[in-house]
């Protein structure tokens, strides 16, 4: 059953229930076509919502009403409404949309588009594209600046962070990382730039100020082979404190100190961990595993797995619903 219906039956029981009582996580399978919903207040998936194909990353809108969905192999962006479960319509996109990046105000999607090595950026009300901006081979990883001054993307052949002004709308610098960068994030402060390198094993963290690595996060486990250490997705902490990195077929996500950069430690979750999301107050994080079609749970105080949730096939993106 799906959220709003659940908040049907409050209404007609008499008593009215705010519209994300229950937190909600949303997780995009790949092979499936299809969205999970979990009810994070049971850790169960409580409906599945068929989407387009291959779905890959996903993002709410910022008042949390819509989740954007890219449907790679469809070639679009798809709006979801969450209250109906049903898709409201497309956004153009550009050739095979990966990831994607929502500016501040709510207005804006960054795109990256893997197969034609351009960022193309749409105006969510029109519907319509500004503009494109040419970028390295392979793009991938999209993030936007808490203050909407930069988007930036990554590309995994070229092997380089690409700085696109969103004033002047045109690339103005390119950083140079490791092999195969994946995804980025912004501190909430917007004065690092962090950064996972799949291939290259490490995460480099880049001073936003001048656009230059400053420090580069290297991982290693136990019994584990180091071209197994893959790092893709990562999230921090709403306190800063703390950033989570998907190692994937590692199968493990690294927590590192964030003011030293020196890894806490290890945590053992599905198989191939992918991308992450984590629950407004910072206790709970959820990881997306491909290749064991998971979730984990993860109290992230404790540093402790919670409990693993089946999903569909190759879950990719995960969003958490207040």
């Amino acid at each position: 059953m799906r959220a709003p219906a659940i908040l049907c039956l409050a209404l007609l029981a008499g008593f009215a229930a705010p519209a994300a009582a229950t937190p909600f996580a949303y997780v995009s399978n790949e092979r499936d076509n299809t969205l999970s919903v979990i009810d994070l207040s049971t850790m169960e998936v409580v409906d599945t919502i068929e989407v387009g194909m291959r779905p890959r990353g996903i993002t709410l809108s910022k008042d949390g009403k819509h989740l954007f969905i890219c449907a790679s192999d469809d070639d679009t962006v798809q709006v979801l409404d969450l209250e109906s479960g049903k898709i409201l319509h497309n956004l153009p996109s550009g050739d095979d949309p990966e990831q994607f990046a929502l500016a501040p105000d709510g207005k804006t999607l960054f795109i990256s588009n893997e197969d034609d090595n351009v960022v193309t950026v749409v105006d969510v009300e029109s519907r319509t594209v500004s503009y494109q901006v040419d970028v390295g081979v392979e793009p991938e990883g999209m993030a936007v600046s808490p203050d909407g001054r930069w988007a930036v993307n990554t590309s995994e052949t070229t092997n380089m962070v690409h700085w696109i002004d969103t004033r002047t709308k045109a690339l103005v610098d390119n950083t140079l990382v490791g092999a195969r960068p994946r995804h980025a994030e912004f501190t909430d402060d917007g004065k690092e730039l962090w950064v996972s390198s799949e291939i290259g094993g490490t995460v480099h963290v880049i001073d936003v100020a001048t656009r230059q690595p400053k420090h580069t996060i290297e991982f290693k486990i136990r019994g584990v082979r180091p071209d197994q250490i893959q790092p893709v997705g990562m999230k921090l902490t709403p306190d800063g404190k703390t950033a989570f990195v998907a190692l994937g077929p590692a199968n493990h996500v690294a927590a590192v100190d964030t003011s030293t950069y020196e890894v806490k430690d290890y945590l053992l979750v599905g198989r191939r961990v992918w991308h992450m999301d984590m629950t407004k107050d910072g206790t709970r994080l959820l990881t997306t595993n491909g290749v064991s079609n998971d979730v984990s749970v993860v109290d992230v105080q404790a540093l402790k797995v919670l409990k693993s949730i089946p999903v569909g096939r190759y879950p990719w993106g995960v969003v958490v619903r207040e």
